[in-house]
């Protein structure tokens, strides 16, 4: 159960980026004024529907135990690399970055449970 729960919690980390893909005025709030027609929008719809990729993984994981090692694979790419992002850019005060940060650090535990079931 709480592997599953973990898998579950980590989806729902990833699901506000992930519906940017389909609602412009949450991209708006989340990424500022920027064109929806330009290169940085395109960019950041896309980035969107990757996010919904590592959210539908961490879904997937949490139903099916045979795919559990891969998602622990996405789903860490996404928080780590984000989180090493940030150190390396020194740490940020400024939002939404640092709200991301803060989320993605709590999420460190649910990946280290399912990362633990997944290769332990």
């Amino acid at each position: 159960m709480w592997v599953e729960a973990s898998w579950l919690a980590l989806a729902v980390i990833h699901a506000p980026p992930a519906a940017a893909t389909f609602l412009p005025t949450l991209r708006r709030r989340l990424y500022g004024g920027v064109d929806e027609r330009g290169p940085l929008g395109v960019i950041l719809v896309h980035r969107g529907a990757l996010f919904l990729a590592v959210l539908v993984a961490c879904v997937f994981s949490a139903l099916n135990a045979d795919a559990r090692e891969l998602g622990t694979i996405v789903v860490g790419v996404s928080l780590v690399g984000f989180l090493v992002l940030y150190a390396m850019a020194a740490a940020p005060a400024r939002r939404p970055l640092r709200s991301i940060a803060a989320v993605d650090a709590v999420g460190l535990i649910p990946l280290a449970v399912v990362m633990f079931d997944a290769w332990g």
